[in-house]
Formats: C-alpha cells, structure tokens, sequence
C-alpha cells in the first residue's frame, strides 16, 4: 500500500508476467519491482531475460531468499532490502517512484514507467470458509490458516501454509493419507512423491507479514476494483464500524469478484491498528468462492455435437416423437414440425394436416408459447400500459388479442391476454419472446410504473397447452369438459373459464390461429400428456390428425395472421401490419405511444403488409424475395418491399404470400415484380386474407 499505487502503470507481478509470457507483451520499457515475496523476482528475472530494463526490485524484507536475490544480482538488476514504495508520481501514467528505508531514512526518487508489486501470497481458504470452518492466525508468516473443520474435509498444500513446492506436495500426501484411512481405504503408497522445483506453489504463504509497509495518507488503494483505500478503513472505524464485518459492509472492502484475495488482509491489518488490537480479535469475514471468475466454458464446455444447445421439450414430445414426428428448432424448444405417413414426403404431409384442420380437425402442441401471470389490484392498468389496446375494462372470462410496442412505436411482441378475476390475468407471448417480454414487463414495472401493486409469474412451464382446432374441434372436447357449458351462446369466441378436462384442473381458452372454431386448454404439465391423449382417443373418432408447426403457419397466413419475428422485422408499426384496430384510440398513454407519432411512422409510402397471388398459381415465392415496381430496371433496381411469409396452401389451391410493400395498401390489384432464381416472377397485390374472408368458420 502506497500513495498512488493505482496509477496507470501500476500492476500486480502476476499479470505483467502474464502478459510477457502468454502474449509476449512487455508492461513497460523501465520496470520498477516491489516485492514482499520470491514471486516477484521471478516475474523480474523473465522481464530481465526478455531484455526489459528492471530499474530496481524494492523488497519489504530485511532479509530475503539469498539464492533469489544472488540471481537477481547477477542478472545485473538492483536490490533494495528492507525498503519500501512510498508514493509514485506522473501524470496519465507513472513515470517515477519514490522509496526510502522501512526503518527510516532518506528517500530516493527512480525513474520508471512501470511498476509492478507482489505482496506475498495467502491460503486459498474460500472453500473452508464457505463451509463454516473456523480459521487460525499464524503469527509468524500473517496468514490465516484452517483450524477446526464444521464438515469433513481435508486441506492440503498451501491451504495448510506450505510455502514450497515440495512442503506442498508433502502436506497433500498427508492430507491425502489421512482422510484415506478416515474413510476406511490402505492407500498402497506409504511415502509422499518428491518434487524438483522450490517455487513458491499457488497457494503459498507470505513472505513478509502483510501490512509491515508504510501507509500512505492519500491514495493507497487497498480494493482496487471497489476503489476502497486505506483512509476508508480508518473512516469506518471513526464512524464506529468495529466488526470486520461491518466495515466490509461500510467500504465494500472484499466485495469485489476476487472477494477479498488481494485486500482482506491489507484491510484487516489497518482496522486492527486503528481498533489498537491483533488480528484474531478482529476478525475476517466468510470470503466466498470463486475469487477467479468462473468462465461460460468451464461451465458448458461439455456441450458439442447434438448437446451444444440445451434442449426443451413439451410433456407431449414423447408421443409426438412415436408418430414419427419431424422436428425443427424454436428458441430452445423442440417442436414437432410436421407428422409424415408412410410414402409422404414434407409437402405431402403438411397438405394432408391443413385439408384435415379444415375439413375435420387437428391436434397442435401450443405448450411452447410464453405465459406470464399477472396478479395484483392494478393489473388491469399495468397491461392497459404494457399494450397498445384498451386491457382495464377486459371483462373476467373473456380474452383479447394484444400487441406490445417498444417506446419506439414498433412491434415488439403480440399476444392473447386473458382475465381471470379482477385482479389476475393469463397473459400468452409468442414462443422465441417469452423470455424478453417478461423482461420488459419486469423493468417498467420496477423502473417506470413502481407505483402500481402487481405481481408477474412466468409459468410456461407450469403449463402443457392442447390446441384442438377445426370444424369437429367441439365434438371432441365437449365429453371431456365439467363445469361449463360450451355451446358459443354462453361461451363465446374469445373467452376463458376454468374448469375440469379429463378429470384435470384446466384453463380453456375459445380462440383460434387457424380461423377454425379452436380450443386451447392449458392444464399442469405433469398432466399434459395423459390429457393429450385422452383427447386424442375421442379425435380419432372422428378423422382428426395431429399437426406441426409448418401446417400451423399455412392455415395462419391463409387467414392473414401474422407472425412477429417473420412478417415484422422491427421496423413495423401497427398500423404497417395492418393492425390499426388493435391500438386504443381513446387511451391516452402505453408503452411506444409516442414513438407511433413520430413523423416518419405516419408519413404515406411506409412499407405495409399486403398478399400476393402470383400469375403462376403454383409458383410459390421465395420467403426474403425482393420486390420491384418495374422489371426493366437498371441495375441496382429500386426495391419497393420484400416477401415475409410463403406457402403452397392446399386449401386455396394456390401458392399465397404475404409481404412488406411500400404504399402497399393504395396497390390494390397492382402487378407487381420479384426476381427469382430462374427469373422475373409477377404477382397481383390482394388483401392478406385469402380462405374465408368474413370470418364464418370461427363458430362453426
């Protein structure tokens, strides 16, 4: 510790020999070396080696390892036993240190432009602490050792304050031993391996008792990352702070990611000087491990191949993998993509589901969809502020399509938000948004809207989901449903009641992503499967088919419904997807209000979402295709939008798109251009619905 020892060009040994012998980098061209122990001189005697100028090595100690010093000597480089750094000066970076004698004496000025220091090392006691075991000071090296163990345990090496190699792997043969025969195990050797080097092991001890250099009056930082020095220490015994617990609390001494490794002692000594008692009666705290940051690979280093992404997987993957289900990938998710027969290849099985969801009914696995709880007497203004429609006045038992924006006016998540009670609501997000939206919702709650009393759950998991949608879809779940009654006079499109299916405690929702009359009913994931099939039995009844996530976004895009992420590109508006009756004209604030007045996201020509039909009725379009207005174009053509969504749709019996076009509503019957592989397509503009426009089919 010393007046400016955080001055750029000040460092530990450790990482100037790092940088030297790793990445071949010198810290500096005239190195000064403090040294309270033998590690740094090896880091000078590398540096010397390297042809680095070490001006000096100051060493606390009256009388360090003569073979050490002899070396260091030889080496051409100055030793100062028994000095001390008083202070360093420079301005931006350190360009001389001040040392003068331990003892007292005249001071000396040096001119460096580095300067390194070791101040010893400690036992790695992190571990023991953690485990409740109590610590004993050694008085003759300054450190704190393991004493009595609160578990069974056993130290070795330098946790034991061995101060060599060999001492090290002596202790640890011992340790070893002991703990062996404790347990009931002969180990086969009976004496300790020898060891050829004297270097200090990681875990070695002090050389000099830590804390017997001058303290500075300044600026002598003891935590360099928490900014905590040695007057701070003294400040917090004034104020009355004498537990070391209390004055880690006071100046956040200790805290920092190496959790105390390079300043608890430092501190402990200064508080024991200012309380006028040794280190023992003061304490240490309970350091916690690691003080080396724990990195993403040691923890997930074991993922490769196949295991290198965590996989989910819904309480009906099982079934869905023996049907011989294909999956694809959604966020972490596996989801069955589409369920192939015999002799069917992707197309053939896709257009089997949508002819079957339409004319009969399918079974979808919508247990992936985020879903949030939302809880509290101002959960109904919370949401009227999280959504650009009106959610206070939703009444209980019935469900509303909701769109959330960022503070920028673009499209960040859509969803169904349903209200339970007065005070709860059953919120669904999409699948990839789960995640960040109940990020969203934490921050402005806690950041923006404190004032308001509400609780938020994730409970995706918490909740297997059964989408059963098509024309048969009420005839299938009708003998399974108590409690309510599902004729749509009492229970309407768009509702939500609680209930029993299959004899399990389930929240079912009338609404539907395919334009069918749909069900989706959430029950406790442990019951998903057994629910799944009990519905299953009764669908095969009556022709019904399981289908996957590539079925499911054919029926929606026949309908026109959209998909955040793939027909918004977050340079979309509501009204751009053409969603303007989703945002509350009376509401006078929500999240991207403000955003939406911006000129530029009112200004005519915005990119808007509207169908194509191609000229070719099979000629599906390729999803990302450019748009043009004219073909004959000099190159770099004008590109006025781009398709978002494309698909053969069986029950159009054409190819349908949907696409971001620029005035692309006033283009109503336009013909437009898009460059494909093997040449200029075209396509008429239409609205972005194309099977049953009015909306009959959704009550059957």
């Amino acid at each position: 510790m010393f007046d400016g020892n955080d001055r750029p060009g000040v460092m530990l040994a450790g990482a100037a020999r790092h940088y030297l012998n790793r990445h071949g980098v010198a810290v500096g061209k005239t190195i000064g070396v403090y040294a309270a122990c033998d590690s740094a001189y090896r880091a000078a005697l590398d540096l010397k080696k390297a042809g680095v100028d070490v001006a000096a090595i100051v060493d606390l100690r009256e009388r360090p390892c003569e073979k050490i010093v002899q070396e260091a000597r030889e080496a051409g480089i100055e030793i100062l036993p028994g000095h001390a750094v008083m202070s360093t000066a420079g301005r931006l970076r350190i360009k001389t240190m001040t040392v003068a004698p331990v003892a007292g004496g005249a001071s000396r000025t040096i001119a460096v432009d580095a300067l390194i220091m070791s101040g010893g090392w400690t036992p790695s006691l992190h571990l023991f602490s953690q485990s409740r075991g109590k610590v004993r000071f050694d008085e003759a090296t300054g450190d704190f050792l393991p004493g009595a163990g609160a578990q069974d345990c056993a130290i070795a090496g330098g946790g034991n304050g061995a101060t060599t190699l060999d001492a090290a792997v002596a202790e640890g043969w011992a340790a070893g031993v002991e703990a062996a025969q404790s347990a009931g195990f002969k180990p086969t050797k009976t004496a300790a391996p020898s060891a050829q080097s004297a270097e200090h092991c990681a875990g070695g001890v002090t050389g000099a008792a830590p804390g017997a250099g001058p303290e500075a009056s300044v600026k002598a930082f003891i935590d360099y990352q928490n900014d905590v020095t040695a007057k701070d220490i003294r400040q917090a015994v004034r104020e009355g702070m004498h537990s070391i617990e209390h004055i880690k609390r006071f100046t956040t001494n200790g805290m920092a990611s190496d959790q105390g490794k390079i300043s608890n002692l430092h501190g402990l000594r200064i508080a024991a000087d200012a309380l006028g008692k040794q280190p023992p009666q003061v304490g240490l705290t309970t350091f916690r491990q690691p003080y080396t940051p724990v990195t993403f690979g040691a923890i997930a280093g074991h993922s490769k191949g196949r295991l290198f992404d965590p996989t989910r997987k819904t309480p009906m993957h099982g079934w869905e993998e023996a049907r011989g289900a294909a999956f694809e990938d959604v966020g972490q998710w596996k989801r069955a993509w589409y369920f192939p027969r015999a002799g069917e290849d992707m197309h053939a099985a896709v257009n089997r589901e949508c002819r079957t969801v339409r004319d009969t009914a399918g079974f979808f696995d919508a247990s992936t969809l985020g879903k949030i709880e939302v809880v509290g007497p101002d959960a109904g203004q919370f949401l009227d502020l999280m959504y650009t429609n009106p959610m206070a006045k939703l009444g209980v038992g019935r469900t509303r399509y909701g769109i959330m924006c960022r503070e920028d006016g673009f499209i960040y998540d859509d969803g169904v938000v349903a209200r339970l009670a007065e005070d709860r609501f059953h919120v669904t997000t999409t699948t990839g948004g789960a995640p960040r939206v109940m990020n969203m919702m934490e921050d402005y709650l806690q950041t923006e809207f404190p004032h308001l009393n509400v609780w938020l759950t994730s409970i995706t998991e918490q909740y297997a989901v059964i989408a059963i949608q098509g024309p048969k879809a009420r005839a299938i779940v009708a003998p399974f449903v108590e409690g309510i009654d599902l004729d749509p006079a009492n229970l309407p499109h768009m509702s939500v009641r609680e209930c029993t299916v299959a004899g399990v405690k389930a929240r079912l929702f009338t609404m539907s992503f395919t334009g069918e009359i749909g069900y989706e009913i959430n029950v406790p994931a442990d019951y998903g499967l057994a629910v799944w099939e009990a519905l299953w039995a009764e669908g095969e009844k009556h022709g019904a088919c399981a289908y996957g996530t590539e079925a499911m976004h054919v029926l929606r895009a026949e309908k026109g419904y959209i998909i955040v992420g793939q027909d918004t590109d977050g340079t979309v508006t509501p009204d751009d997807a053409g969603l303007a009756w989703a945002v509350g004209k009376n509401k006078t604030d929500f999240v991207g209000i403000r955003g939406m007045k911006r000129p530029d996201l009112v200004k005519p020509g915005r990119k808007q979402l509207v169908g194509l039909l191609t000229k070719d009725a099979k000629m599906a379009l390729e999803e990302g295709a450019q748009v043009v207005a004219f073909p004959n174009q000099t190159i770099p053509m004008k590109m006025i939008g781009h398709v978002t969504s494309s698909y053969w749709s069986e029950n159009c019996g054409r190819a349908i798109a949907l696409a971001l076009v620029e005035n692309g509503r006033a283009r109503m019957g336009e013909t437009l251009h898009l460059p494909m592989p093997n040449g200029m397509v075209e396509a008429t503009v239409v609205k972005p619905v194309f099977f049953d426009e009015k909306g009959d089919r959704l009550n059957g």
